[in-house]
């Protein structure tokens, strides 16, 4: 029941380019993207944050690197970035134009990115059980190292904080275009033994410590009936 923040990177020169970067070597932080995870790195400072896991590409490790200076992150490619295949380095305006684009929008379960001698493809769903996966086992980890309330940290992409957070809300990869994720921004997720829950999406500023808040009247995996006291 330990209480993961996801970090989304910060703005990165493939975000300034309008190019989808995948797992593209070299696609590093923009001076926006810098700033947006300093600004971040003052959200997390009144926080217990006993650990942190990026994903293993470059805009990522720059972002923990300014989030969190003191704390020595660990990466995990279950993290990592959607593999886009064919598409990777691809102009997303001229993505739109692919008949894939509304397979994508309209149907996300069942879409498989084209294979690529250069780079690897998996299809949405595929990168979904991946990181729901990876997440779990990892808060599993930070509960049994460090107790039920534990707060810690995974910095990684669009795409794949969308897919935990559709997870979370019961939607699945079917609902995962349903979801918005900016650079820079931290959405919050209480994961249990019997569901993922969550706590807050997409948040650019304001105080952390009242989202990970662990209610005491019910069950943590419960939500209150009626709303929440407040």
């Amino acid at each position: 029941m330990a209480i993961v923040l996801l970090l989304r990177h910060g703005h990165s020169t493939a975000n300034a380019e309008g190019v989808l970067a995948g797992w593209t070597e070299g696609v590093g932080l923009t001076d926006t993207g810098r700033g947006q995870a300093e600004r971040t790195r003052e959200r997390l400072a009144p926080l217990d944050v006993v650990r942190a896991v990026t994903s293993p590409l470059q805009r990522c490790r720059e972002t923990v690197a300014l989030a969190l200076p003191d704390l020595e992150a660990g990466t995990d490619e279950r993290l990592g970035e959607c593999h886009y295949g064919d598409w990777t380095g691809r102009r997303l305006s001229e993505a739109a134009k692919d008949p894939l684009w509304r397979v994508i929008q309209d149907d996300p379960a069942s879409a498989t990115f084209p294979e690529s001698p250069e780079h690897r493809a998996e299809s949405l769903g595929q990168m979904a059980e991946r990181v729901v996966g990876g997440v779990r086992a990892l808060d599993a980890e930070v509960e049994a190292a460090h107790g039920k309330h534990a707060v810690w940290v995974a910095v990684s992409h669009g795409d794949p904080i969308k897919a935990v957070v559709a997870e979370a809300v019961g939607a699945g990869v079917a609902g995962l275009q349903r979801v918005r994720v900016d650079p820079g921004s931290v959405t919050a997720v209480l994961v249990t033994e019997s569901r993922m829950v969550l706590l807050a999406s997409n948040t650019h500023a304001g105080d952390l410590a009242p989202l990970v808040a662990v209610p005491k009247a019910h069950a943590a995996g419960d939500s209150t009936v009626g709303g929440g006291a407040g």
